[in-house]
Protein backbone atom coordinates (compact mmCIF):
# COMPACT_ATOMS: atom_id res chain seq x y z
CA UNK A 1 0.00 0.00 0.00
CA UNK A 2 1.54 3.64 -0.89
CA UNK A 3 0.51 6.65 -1.87
CA UNK A 4 -3.14 8.42 -0.85
CA UNK A 5 -5.84 6.31 0.31
CA UNK A 6 -9.15 8.90 -0.42
CA UNK A 7 -11.32 7.16 2.10
CA UNK A 8 -13.82 8.71 0.06
CA UNK A 9 -16.77 5.94 -0.42
CA UNK A 10 -16.96 3.17 2.62
CA UNK A 11 -16.19 -0.38 1.61
CA UNK A 12 -19.04 -2.19 2.97
CA UNK A 13 -17.42 -5.44 1.62
CA UNK A 14 -14.28 -5.09 4.16
CA UNK A 15 -15.95 -3.61 7.16
CA UNK A 16 -12.53 -3.93 9.08
CA UNK A 17 -11.27 -1.43 6.85
CA UNK A 18 -14.04 0.84 6.58
CA UNK A 19 -14.02 0.75 10.69
CA UNK A 20 -10.62 2.10 9.94
CA UNK A 21 -11.45 4.75 7.21
CA UNK A 22 -13.99 5.58 9.64
CA UNK A 23 -11.42 6.75 12.15
CA UNK A 24 -9.11 8.37 9.97
CA UNK A 25 -12.02 10.24 8.47
CA UNK A 26 -12.91 11.22 11.59
CA UNK A 27 -9.96 12.77 12.66
CA UNK A 28 -9.38 16.05 10.99
CA UNK A 29 -13.37 16.87 12.61
CA UNK A 30 -11.98 15.74 16.32
CA UNK A 31 -8.79 17.45 16.15
CA UNK A 32 -10.47 20.76 14.38
CA UNK A 33 -13.09 20.83 17.60
CA UNK A 34 -10.79 20.63 20.50
CA UNK A 35 -10.37 23.86 21.00
CA UNK A 36 -13.78 24.85 21.64
CA UNK A 37 -13.97 21.69 24.55
CA UNK A 38 -11.16 22.27 26.86
CA UNK A 39 -13.65 22.43 29.84
CA UNK A 40 -14.80 19.75 32.40
CA UNK A 41 -18.23 18.00 32.48
CA UNK A 42 -20.15 17.39 35.71
CA UNK A 43 -19.97 13.37 34.62
CA UNK A 44 -17.35 10.90 35.19
CA UNK A 45 -16.11 8.19 33.18
CA UNK A 46 -16.62 4.25 33.53
CA UNK A 47 -12.97 4.15 35.52
CA UNK A 48 -14.02 7.11 37.64
CA UNK A 49 -12.28 10.00 35.51
CA UNK A 50 -13.61 13.65 35.10
CA UNK A 51 -14.68 14.20 31.35
CA UNK A 52 -13.97 16.87 29.27
CA UNK A 53 -16.51 18.82 26.87
CA UNK A 54 -13.91 16.98 24.30
CA UNK A 55 -14.17 13.38 25.47
CA UNK A 56 -17.95 13.48 25.45
CA UNK A 57 -18.18 14.91 21.69
CA UNK A 58 -15.41 12.33 20.27
CA UNK A 59 -17.33 9.08 21.73
CA UNK A 60 -20.37 10.52 20.48
CA UNK A 61 -19.31 11.00 17.12
CA UNK A 62 -17.21 7.87 17.26
CA UNK A 63 -20.02 5.64 18.18
CA UNK A 64 -22.34 7.24 15.53
CA UNK A 65 -19.93 6.27 13.03
CA UNK A 66 -18.59 3.24 13.34
CA UNK A 67 -21.53 1.40 15.10
CA UNK A 68 -23.43 2.41 11.65
CA UNK A 69 -20.78 -0.26 10.27
CA UNK A 70 -22.89 -3.09 9.11
CA UNK A 71 -20.33 -6.01 10.19
CA UNK A 72 -20.27 -4.07 13.68
CA UNK A 73 -22.24 -5.65 16.23
CA UNK A 74 -20.96 -4.04 19.31
CA UNK A 75 -19.48 -0.76 20.33
CA UNK A 76 -17.40 -0.22 23.64
CA UNK A 77 -15.68 2.75 24.68
CA UNK A 78 -13.57 4.47 27.52
CA UNK A 79 -16.08 7.04 28.44
CA UNK A 80 -18.69 5.23 28.88
CA UNK A 81 -20.24 2.42 31.52
CA UNK A 82 -22.05 -0.22 29.21
CA UNK A 83 -21.25 -1.63 25.52
CA UNK A 84 -23.55 -0.26 23.27
CA UNK A 85 -25.58 -3.27 20.98
CA UNK A 86 -24.81 -2.09 17.43
CA UNK A 87 -26.94 -5.05 15.34
CA UNK A 88 -26.16 -8.54 14.63
CA UNK A 89 -22.50 -7.80 13.04
CA UNK A 90 -19.99 -10.73 14.54
CA UNK A 91 -17.12 -7.31 15.15
CA UNK A 92 -16.58 -5.53 18.05
CA UNK A 93 -15.23 -2.10 18.00
CA UNK A 94 -13.41 -0.26 21.42
CA UNK A 95 -11.74 2.61 21.01
CA UNK A 96 -10.64 5.47 23.60
CA UNK A 97 -11.66 8.65 21.84
CA UNK A 98 -8.99 11.00 23.36
CA UNK A 99 -6.20 9.33 25.13
CA UNK A 100 -4.38 12.05 27.23
CA UNK A 101 -7.35 14.15 27.07
CA UNK A 102 -6.25 15.92 30.12
CA UNK A 103 -3.37 17.33 27.85
CA UNK A 104 -5.71 19.38 26.28
CA UNK A 105 -5.85 21.73 29.03
CA UNK A 106 -1.33 22.73 28.51
CA UNK A 107 -1.72 21.76 24.50
CA UNK A 108 0.28 18.97 24.66
CA UNK A 109 -0.30 15.66 22.41
CA UNK A 110 -2.80 13.43 22.65
CA UNK A 111 -4.62 10.51 20.33
CA UNK A 112 -7.46 8.17 19.38
CA UNK A 113 -7.21 4.58 19.89
CA UNK A 114 -9.48 1.90 17.52
CA UNK A 115 -8.85 -2.12 18.22
CA UNK A 116 -11.61 -4.32 16.26
CA UNK A 117 -12.34 -7.62 17.32
CA UNK A 118 -13.84 -11.18 16.47
CA UNK A 119 -15.91 -11.66 19.51
CA UNK A 120 -17.64 -10.15 21.84
CA UNK A 121 -16.71 -7.72 24.20
CA UNK A 122 -14.84 -8.22 26.74
CA UNK A 123 -12.41 -10.43 24.34
CA UNK A 124 -8.84 -11.20 24.55
CA UNK A 125 -6.25 -9.65 22.22
CA UNK A 126 -5.88 -12.47 20.25
CA UNK A 127 -9.29 -11.42 18.76
CA UNK A 128 -8.17 -8.38 17.56
CA UNK A 129 -8.28 -8.30 13.38
CA UNK A 130 -6.77 -4.70 13.15
CA UNK A 131 -5.64 -1.93 15.40
CA UNK A 132 -4.97 1.45 15.02
CA UNK A 133 -4.18 5.10 16.50
CA UNK A 134 -4.31 8.36 15.48
CA UNK A 135 -1.71 11.02 16.92
CA UNK A 136 -2.82 14.41 17.11
CA UNK A 137 0.75 15.95 16.96
CA UNK A 138 2.68 18.67 15.12
CA UNK A 139 0.83 16.44 12.13
CA UNK A 140 -2.02 14.07 12.55
CA UNK A 141 -0.80 10.46 11.41
CA UNK A 142 -2.29 7.38 11.72
CA UNK A 143 -0.47 4.19 12.43
CA UNK A 144 -2.67 0.97 11.59
CA UNK A 145 -1.88 -2.90 12.39
CA UNK A 146 -3.58 -5.36 10.06
CA UNK A 147 -3.06 -8.70 8.02
CA UNK A 148 0.47 -8.95 9.50
CA UNK A 149 1.47 -5.47 9.03
CA UNK A 150 1.88 -1.65 10.22
CA UNK A 151 1.54 1.19 7.84
CA UNK A 152 1.77 4.78 8.81
CA UNK A 153 -0.03 7.10 7.75
CA UNK A 154 -0.41 11.12 7.21
CA UNK A 155 -3.89 12.76 7.81
CA UNK A 156 -5.09 15.32 5.95
CA UNK A 157 -7.79 17.91 6.47
CA UNK A 158 -8.75 21.23 6.12
CA UNK A 159 -10.88 23.16 8.50
CA UNK A 160 -11.97 20.17 9.74
CA UNK A 161 -12.68 18.53 6.40
CA UNK A 162 -10.47 15.17 5.77
CA UNK A 163 -8.57 15.24 2.89
CA UNK A 164 -6.90 12.40 2.26
CA UNK A 165 -5.12 8.98 4.36
CA UNK A 166 -1.17 8.88 2.56
CA UNK A 167 0.61 6.36 3.55
CA UNK A 168 4.81 7.51 4.64
CA UNK A 169 6.02 4.32 6.22
CA UNK A 170 5.09 1.36 5.12
CA UNK A 171 6.14 -2.73 7.08
CA UNK A 172 7.32 -0.29 9.84
CA UNK A 173 9.07 -2.31 12.55
CA UNK A 174 10.69 -0.95 15.53
CA UNK A 175 14.65 -0.28 15.13
CA UNK A 176 16.95 -3.19 16.54
CA UNK A 177 18.97 0.08 18.64
CA UNK A 178 16.41 1.08 20.98
CA UNK A 179 16.72 4.42 21.87
CA UNK A 180 14.03 6.27 24.46
CA UNK A 181 11.91 5.20 27.19
CA UNK A 182 9.02 6.43 28.99
CA UNK A 183 7.24 5.27 32.71
CA UNK A 184 3.92 6.67 34.20
CA UNK A 185 2.77 6.95 37.57
CA UNK A 186 4.36 8.53 40.36
CA UNK A 187 7.69 7.29 41.01
CA UNK A 188 7.12 6.84 44.61
CA UNK A 189 4.25 4.55 44.31
CA UNK A 190 6.24 2.44 42.11
CA UNK A 191 7.25 -1.28 43.75
CA UNK A 192 10.26 -2.56 43.83
CA UNK A 193 10.95 -4.57 40.97
CA UNK A 194 9.62 -2.46 38.34
CA UNK A 195 12.03 0.49 40.32
CA UNK A 196 14.98 -2.11 40.02
CA UNK A 197 14.30 -2.41 36.33
CA UNK A 198 13.72 1.84 35.76
CA UNK A 199 16.97 1.93 37.24
CA UNK A 200 18.49 -0.01 34.74
CA UNK A 201 16.87 1.40 31.71
CA UNK A 202 17.35 4.87 32.58
CA UNK A 203 21.00 4.34 32.61
CA UNK A 204 20.72 2.80 29.05
CA UNK A 205 17.76 4.88 27.39
CA UNK A 206 16.91 8.32 26.43
CA UNK A 207 13.88 9.96 28.74
CA UNK A 208 10.79 10.54 26.65
CA UNK A 209 7.89 10.92 28.54
CA UNK A 210 4.75 13.42 27.42
CA UNK A 211 1.78 12.37 29.58
CA UNK A 212 -0.40 10.42 26.62
CA UNK A 213 0.21 7.18 26.19
CA UNK A 214 -0.55 7.38 22.42
CA UNK A 215 2.61 10.11 21.93
CA UNK A 216 4.84 8.34 24.14
CA UNK A 217 4.49 4.59 22.10
CA UNK A 218 4.48 6.63 19.03
CA UNK A 219 8.37 7.60 20.50
CA UNK A 220 9.09 3.54 20.88
CA UNK A 221 8.02 3.24 17.32
CA UNK A 222 9.75 5.65 15.76
CA UNK A 223 13.21 5.24 17.57
CA UNK A 224 12.70 2.01 19.38
CA UNK A 225 12.72 1.62 23.37
CA UNK A 226 10.13 0.87 25.44
CA UNK A 227 7.02 2.15 27.56
CA UNK A 228 5.34 1.45 30.47
CA UNK A 229 2.56 2.18 32.49
CA UNK A 230 3.26 -0.52 35.15
CA UNK A 231 1.64 -1.82 38.38
CA UNK A 232 1.31 0.61 41.30
CA UNK A 233 1.44 -0.15 45.43
CA UNK A 234 -1.18 1.83 45.31
CA UNK A 235 -3.27 0.19 42.05
CA UNK A 236 -1.16 -3.43 41.78
CA UNK A 237 -3.69 -3.84 38.68
CA UNK A 238 -2.61 -0.95 36.88
CA UNK A 239 -4.28 2.18 35.45
CA UNK A 240 -4.67 1.36 31.44
CA UNK A 241 -7.67 -0.71 30.54
CA UNK A 242 -6.84 -3.58 28.72
CA UNK A 243 -9.56 -3.40 25.97
CA UNK A 244 -8.90 0.31 24.94
CA UNK A 245 -5.41 0.53 25.38
CA UNK A 246 -3.34 -2.85 26.36
CA UNK A 247 -4.21 -5.09 23.82
CA UNK A 248 -4.26 -2.53 20.67
CA UNK A 249 -1.31 -1.14 21.68
CA UNK A 250 0.06 -4.62 22.19
CA UNK A 251 -1.10 -5.89 18.74
CA UNK A 252 0.70 -2.56 16.62
CA UNK A 253 3.73 -3.22 18.64
CA UNK A 254 3.83 -6.97 18.31
CA UNK A 255 3.24 -6.77 14.57
CA UNK A 256 5.60 -4.17 14.33
CA UNK A 257 8.14 -6.97 15.28
CA UNK A 258 8.16 -5.84 19.24
CA UNK A 259 6.76 -7.01 22.32
CA UNK A 260 4.00 -6.76 25.07
CA UNK A 261 3.73 -7.41 28.44
CA UNK A 262 1.71 -7.32 31.78
CA UNK A 263 4.69 -8.16 33.47
CA UNK A 264 4.09 -12.16 32.92
CA UNK A 265 2.85 -12.80 29.61
CA UNK A 266 1.84 -11.21 26.30
CA UNK A 267 -1.50 -8.35 26.37
CA UNK A 268 -2.73 -10.35 24.10
CA UNK A 269 -2.79 -13.76 25.74
CA UNK A 270 -4.53 -12.14 28.88
CA UNK A 271 -7.80 -13.30 29.72
CA UNK A 272 -10.69 -10.97 29.61
CA UNK A 273 -12.72 -10.99 32.90
CA UNK A 274 -13.97 -7.21 32.23
CA UNK A 275 -15.13 -4.35 29.58
CA UNK A 276 -13.13 -1.80 32.14
CA UNK A 277 -10.43 -3.95 33.28
CA UNK A 278 -7.18 -3.14 33.90
CA UNK A 279 -4.06 -4.10 33.62
CA UNK A 280 0.05 -2.65 33.91
CA UNK A 281 1.11 -1.93 30.25
CA UNK A 282 4.53 -2.88 28.83
CA UNK A 283 5.74 -2.28 24.87
CA UNK A 284 9.07 -2.09 23.69
CA UNK A 285 11.46 -3.79 22.05
CA UNK A 286 11.28 -7.75 22.80
CA UNK A 287 14.98 -7.93 24.49
CA UNK A 288 13.96 -4.85 26.62
CA UNK A 289 10.39 -6.60 27.24
CA UNK A 290 12.24 -10.25 28.27
CA UNK A 291 14.42 -8.29 31.03
CA UNK A 292 11.28 -6.79 32.77
CA UNK A 293 9.49 -10.37 32.54
CA UNK A 294 12.79 -11.59 33.83
CA UNK A 295 13.14 -8.88 36.30
CA UNK A 296 9.73 -9.53 37.87
CA UNK A 297 9.89 -13.43 37.74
Amino acid sequence: MSGSDSDAAPDTADPVGEAIAVVARSAPEIRGGLAGRRTKTDEENASGETQLAADVWADRLLEERLAAIDDVGQFASEERDEVVDAGEGPLSVAVDPLDGSSNLRSNNSMGTILGVYDADLPARGRDLVAAAYVLYGPITTMVVARDGEVTEYVIEGTDGEFDERRAVREDVSLPDDPTVYGFGGRVPDWTDRFADYAHEIEDELKLRYGGAMIGDVNQVMTYGGVFGYPELESRPEGKLRLQFEGNPIGYIVETAGGASSNGQESLLDADAEGVHQRTPVYVGNEELIDRLESQFA
